[in-house]
């Protein structure tokens, strides 16, 4: 169960980082940048999370193989 909450959790921050880059390829709105600036050390710390998780769910693949090999 706690494994299943971290990974709706980092698939949120996923989905939240793939909605900003949406917005900077359809209206060159970066909506990181513009809550918490360009490339602070804040934005920078949430740029480098949300890669994280990206780089984390890539395990997903593999677990859902083994899901339908059950």
């Amino acid at each position: 169960m706690k494994s299943k909450c971290f990974d709706y959790t980092m698939l949120t921050l996923v989905i939240i980082g793939a909605i900003n880059w949406g917005l900077i390829g359809f209206f060159k709105f970066d909506l990181v940048a513009f809550l918490f600036g360009q490339m602070t050390w804040l934005s920078r710390v949430i740029y480098a999370i949300i890669g994280l998780c990206g780089l984390y769910l890539i395990s997903l693949f593999g677990r859902i193989s083994a899901f339908g090999e059950e």
